[in-house]
């Protein structure tokens, strides 16, 4: 297949990638290819086909819900679907008010606006935030502004507002200096909340674009708690982390943590549409109730709440409830392979949670820009695996419906890689 004369793909250097391999169709764990070829989605299609490409069961739920209303404006209307859903999700995250909107990125913004407004209608604006190095929060420019920046944002550095920062004392396995890290990054912190401050926002457990950089649970709950003692609002990134990726339905909980709000996309709708919410509290939507028009939330979407989407992810809590032991025992099943694994001489700091298993590989400098992840790609590619390393992180993050045995030829595709590295 050749470039396409009218798209754009995205984070996509056309004069240095290969051509763009033709999808005819997916299934489960497996896409299948215009030349007939096989590919295990190692990687969820960019972490978002929580149960399988084709699931029946979410596939049943949009065809029914088309039939009876596919969309209509959500300033004047409510709907059944909608409001399904944001009960569900309420009573499984504890926080009390959904806004719809229909990305991670949207979702990121949304939560923002909303902690930046909400001391202002109190009469107390609080101008900073703090956020982690090596975030990553979407592309839209609220959410590369809190990000880390990097040749992704540097274009647009000028529009970009200023944000403290705090090291991520991320971990590996048999990692012995993660104390003295985390104590770093806390007093790091804690000096940044000197500065009265209008949220703090992490991804809880989890940078995901940044390299699968894990923190543990002790360190989200220090900087809960002291984010909640400055007064500061928690801002949960769990558009990647939620829906069992981390082994809980959501890392916040598997962290023992209740932030002020959530953000969440991708696996949402297991996949299949396009949405965002962002979770907030009641003490937080109080704060926009009021007679002077200056208080209101004006922010939408035209698709806000749409009722396919919303049948999508009603369908996709079904699953996930009626089969927790699928993200609750992923973990055991990626230990003894990534354990095996390790021993291999270019693989350095091991570590998985959840459903998520990633390494580096020793290639020289870390990083999005090291060849050696297109390298593993392209020889996964021959094994039958998709795979989309980050530079020099590798990581499997599959479909909870990946079999032991698909599990087994993804590993047994990056040792060979590993292999063929020299």
């Amino acid at each position: 297949m050749s470039w396409h004369p009218h798209l754009w793909h995205p984070t996509t250097q056309v004069a240095t990638s290969p051509e763009p391999l033709q999808v005819r169709s997916g299934r489960g764990c497996e896409l299948e290819l215009a030349d007939g070829r096989r590919l295990i989605d190692a990687i969820s299609s960019w972490w978002v086909t929580l149960h399988g490409h084709g699931e029946p069961a979410i596939a049943a739920a949009i065809a029914a819900q088309a039939q009876r209303l596919e969309q209509v404006i959500f300033a004047n209307f409510s709907h059944e679907p909608a409001e399904q859903l944001a009960t569900r999700l309420s009573s499984l995250i504890g926080l009390q008010r959904l806004f719809f909107s229909d990305n991670g990125s949207t979702a990121i913004e949304v939560a923002l606006k909303i902690a930046w407004q909400w001391w202002a209608n109190q009469g107390q604006p609080r101008h900073q935030l703090i956020a982690f190095d090596g975030a990553y929060h979407g592309d839209t420019f609220g959410a590369m502004a809190v990000g880390e920046r990097s040749l992704f944002t540097a274009p647009f550095e000028r529009l970009l507002f200023d944000v403290a920062r705090v090291s991520w004392p991320h971990t590996h396995w048999d990692d012995d200096q993660v104390e003295q890290r985390e104590q770093q990054a806390l007093a790091q912190l804690d000096l940044a909340l000197q500065t009265p401050t209008a949220a703090v926002i992490l991804e809880p457990l989890l940078q995901g674009a940044s390299g699968m950089r894990l923190v543990r649970p002790g360190f989200v709950r220090a900087v809960a708690s002291r984010a909640a003692a400055s007064g500061a609002l928690l801002i949960a990134d769990e558009v990647m982390t939620g829906f069992g990726r981390t082994g809980a339905l959501f890392a916040c909980q598997k962290a023992g943590v209740q932030p002020d709000l959530m953000a969440l996309s991708k696996g949402l709708t297991g996949g299949f549409l396009p949405m965002g919410v962002t979770m907030t509290s009641e003490r937080l939507y109080q704060g926009f109730i009021g007679t002077d028009p200056a208080v209101t939330f004006f922010h939408g979407h035209s698709f806000t709440a749409n009722p396919l989407g919303c049948a999508a992810a009603l369908a996709s809590l079904d699953l996930l409830q009626a089969n927790p032991e699928r993200f609750q025992q992923f973990e055991a099943r990626h230990i003894p392979a990534l354990e095996q694994l390790a021993q291999h001489p270019r693989v350095q700091r091991p570590r998985a949670l959840g459903t998520i298993a990633a390494f580096d590989v020793e290639a020289g400098n870390d990083g999005y820009l090291n060849p050696v992840g297109k390298q593993i790609q392209r020889l996964c590619l021959d094994q039958g695996v998709y795979l989309r390393p980050l530079g020099n992180t590798v990581y499997l993050l599959p479909p909870l419906s990946l079999s032991d045995l698909q599990l087994q030829q993804c590993y047994g595709a990056l040792a060979w890689a590993l292999d063929q590295l020299g």
